[in-house]
């Protein structure tokens, strides 16, 4: 025994809701004439492909069709008095009713079981390490409370008065672009006071430190790719001379003239 879905009902009250929702159908009233139409319809297209059908569907099917049949029978006596009655679609709009908050459940615990199926939990720990040991009471004369709080303070003390006496001085950071301005306007004045030759280290500021050496060479690599100057070192070690490019100096005197 198997179950069979057909398309993508599950059930023929699945089925049946579909085609209440789909002719705009309120569940509260109900035309069954029309719906059992449609329903009867859509099970001679499954079986047209072939498609084996539940017998819930058929059963739900003779269900309609005597439903349809009551509802056609006159609702007045041969003397012309109105038959009062209950209206025979109440079992059926009960039944659809249920179906409805019973599949709203379900997709509602199936979100849930999709939401968590995502979520990881820790495994527990082992905290016996923790509640079953008591807690530990120090016992302290109280020369000794009062011992250990002034050591406190005075410590305290010494903490404040460092703090007021020293603060941490921040290094402003410097740009490659800043430098690079800095080291051309040194460069060109050493060169209009005559000198060929500038020293990488003429081009350091004062009290240089590891950090300046290093900004201040990485932008002179940068000035020798792009604003025509070269540089030489004669040995490993040794120090680092600038002058202008011959390109660069032919330029200039044509400049100049």
């Amino acid at each position: 025994m198997y179950k069979v879905r057909i398309d993508k009902f599950e059930g023929p009250f699945d089925l049946l809701v579909y085609l209440l929702e789909n002719a705009r159908m309120d569940i509260y009233d109900i035309r069954v004439s029309e719906i059992t139409e449609q329903y009867i319809s859509y099970l001679k297209e499954m079986d047209e492909l072939n498609i084996e059908v539940d017998t819930e569907f058929i059963v739900l099917a003779a269900v309609l069709i005597r439903l349809k049949s009551h509802m056609l029978l006159p609702r007045v006596t041969d003397s012309g008095e109105v038959m009062l009655e209950e209206d025979p679609r109440d079992e059926l709009k009960t039944r659809l009713l249920e179906y409805v908050r019973t599949r709203k459940i379900a997709e509602m615990l199936g979100e849930r079981e999709e939401y968590y199926m995502a979520v990881h939990e820790k495994p527990a720990e082992d905290l016996s390490v923790y509640t079953d040991n008591p807690d530990e009471i120090l016992h302290v004369s109280d020369e000794q409370m009062v011992s250990a709080f002034i050591m406190f303070l005075t410590r305290k003390k010494k903490v404040d008065e460092v703090s007021r006496r020293y603060q941490k001085v921040r290094r402003r950071k410097e740009t490659i672009e800043a430098r690079i301005e800095y080291m051309t306007e040194r460069l060109e004045q050493k060169f209009r006071e005559g000198n060929g030759r500038v020293s990488f280290t003429e081009l350091l500021p004062e009290a240089p430190d590891r950090i300046d050496v290093t900004l201040s060479f990485m932008s002179l690599l940068s000035m020798i790719r792009n604003q025509g100057y070269d540089a030489e070192q004669k040995e490993n070690f040794g120090e680092i001379t600038i002058k202008r490019k011959e390109t660069a100096v032919a330029g200039k005197e044509q400049a100049d003239v």
